[in-house]
């Protein structure tokens, strides 16, 4: 699988001897979290991966060069049980991948280091990561950070509708790997899916609401499209990359310079 991980900070590049001549207390290790699953009938089953390898390798491209940042070797097996039943989907029940992610913090800590960041890109991880963090920080005392897609970062020129509800294989996603890759992106089989209308709100939905409901893309997906696709066009991916690798970026060195709030 392709990476965009530049060479220097790949930390599986390195050797124990260069390893152990790191700077401990200030160089953050990355550990990137993703999935392998269903993205319709157009994307590849590992479109969360590469999208998080692609952010990631640009943001890094983006520090400075003495940065002491490295990205781990991506965990890309994550908790996708939504979308189980559509061939390809590998998931990991929640004790299994937090237990990894357990094992991985121990060693990060034993290896001295004391700085760690889970960067992930799959929602069905979210809430997993987020309770990892904290309890990589109380067990092991390392400094603990959590950082999610673009970093906070909003696509530009999405419609109401694909910005409320587009939020799995629609046209953000889409442009993304168009223009990264666009050999994998299959346009003829473009599907259009919405779980509501923008104009007739519902009082209950399954993401990004309040009240939500747990669901399965089979209940509200059948093709596992949750968005519109058609739109998507390489030119925006490329303007999409640069905006949320940008604020990658500016995340990681903010994690750099981060000390304790109590002394």
């Amino acid at each position: 699988m392709q990476t965009w991980i530049p060479a220097p900070r790949n930390f599986a590049n390195l050797t124990w001897k260069q390893v152990e001549a790191l700077d401990k207390e200030r160089t953050l290790l990355v550990l990137p979290t993703a999935a392998i699953e269903q993205h319709g009938h157009h994307l590849p089953l590992a479109t969360d991966t590469l999208i998080n390898n692609l952010l990631l390798g640009h943001a890094l491209a983006k520090l400075p060069p003495e940065a002491p940042v490295y990205a781990l070797p991506n965990f890309c097996y994550g908790k996708s049980n939504e979308h189980i039943g559509f061939p390809g989907t590998m998931s990991l029940s929640a004790s299994t991948f937090m237990a990894v992610i357990r094992d991985i913090g121990a060693s990060v800590k034993a290896s001295g280091f004391h700085r760690l960041c889970l960067y992930n890109t799959h929602g069905g991880n979210t809430a997993l990561d987020d309770v990892m963090a904290r309890d990589l920080r109380a067990e092991f005392g390392l400094r603990t950070f959590y950082l999610t897609g673009g970093a906070g970062s909003t696509p530009a020129g999405l419609s109401p509708q694909e910005r409320a509800y587009g939020f799995h294989a629609g046209e953000w996603e889409t442009a993304v790997l168009l223009a990264a890759t666009p050999e994998l992106v299959h346009p003829d089989q473009y599907t259009t899916n919405y779980i509501a209308h923008i104009d007739n709100p519902k009082p209950l939905l399954p993401e990004f609401a309040a009240a939500t409901f747990s669901w399965l893309t089979r209940d509200i997906a059948p093709s596992g499209v949750m968005g519109d696709p058609t739109p998507a066009t390489a030119e925006n991916g490329r303007l999409w990359i640069e905006a949320a690798s940008t604020k990658v970026a500016a995340a990681l060195q903010a994690m750099l310079d981060f000390e304790e709030l109590v002394p």
